[in-house]
């Protein structure tokens, strides 16, 4: 899948530095935890911070969708380190992989993404009863780094001129990709699947007949310009 380049070291920039002006979303992934009371612990307040973010002053429905959230996280936590544990038993043979190796580890890679699939579903559902539709958003976007936002107001603010059905077709990109993230096991991983789909939004302006490099650098002056109209203010 082709992609620009330099339009996605921007919009991946962008999208850090709106990571860390929104900390109260940005958690580690993957906690250092000694023991597993305290990965439980981290696990729990990550889950607290997200939840935090919905400005609920309700304790008992506080109480009862971190515990969701957090359960989340420990039942993906289980499915993804039980097929890398199965993984790294085949690969530890220290020869070349054989066409058998490479299939197991492919099953091990399928059964994982059905319980994924699986326990995604039965997540939102948990969620659902006791969230509405746009307090669930919410929470998707804190285990996803709010990079959805982020990138879609990236878009619309380097290309002004897209049109209504192509915002709606950019959005419904990256929704899908957020789906895909909630599941991942790292931050990395979690931002690789939005890489994935912002190549294929690319593509589709691209083929659109937007020109990707004339946008970007015209983009990229116009930050300037803001950010020198910044200074003389103050």
């Amino acid at each position: 899948m082709k992609r620009t380049g330099s339009l996605y070291v921007m919009l991946m920039a962008l999208t850090v530095l709106m990571m860390l002006l929104s900390v109260t979303l940005v958690f580690a992934q993957a906690p250092a935890a000694q023991t597993q009371e305290d990965y439980k612990e981290v696990i729990n307040k990550r889950a607290a911070k997200i939840v935090a973010a919905l400005h609920s002053t309700d304790s008992v429905f506080n109480k009862k969708v971190t515990a969701v959230v957090a359960g989340q996280y420990l039942s993906l936590g289980r499915i993804h380190d039980e097929r890398n544990a199965a993984v790294k038993e085949i690969k530890s043979k220290g020869a070349e992989l054989t066409a058998d190796d490479k299939a197991g580890i492919q099953k091990l890679e399928a059964k994982a993404d059905r319980k994924l699939e699986k326990l995604h579903k039965t997540y939102l559902k948990k969620l659902s009863a006791h969230c509405t539709p746009q307090q669930i958003d919410e929470i998707k976007n804190g285990m996803t780094y709010n990079v959805l936002n982020v990138t879609y107001t990236a878009y619309q603010d380097m290309i002004p001129t897209l049109t209504e059905e192509q915002k709606k077709q950019i959005l419904t990109w990256l929704t899908e990709a957020r789906e895909k993230a909630m599941d991942a096991e790292s931050s990395d991983k979690k931002h690789a699947w939005f890489g994935k789909y912002k190549g294929r939004i690319n593509n589709y302006l691209s083929a659109a007949g937007i020109d990707m490099k004339k946008e970007e650098a015209a983009w990229q002056q116009r930050i300037k310009e803001r950010k020198a109209a910044a200074k003389q203010s103050k």
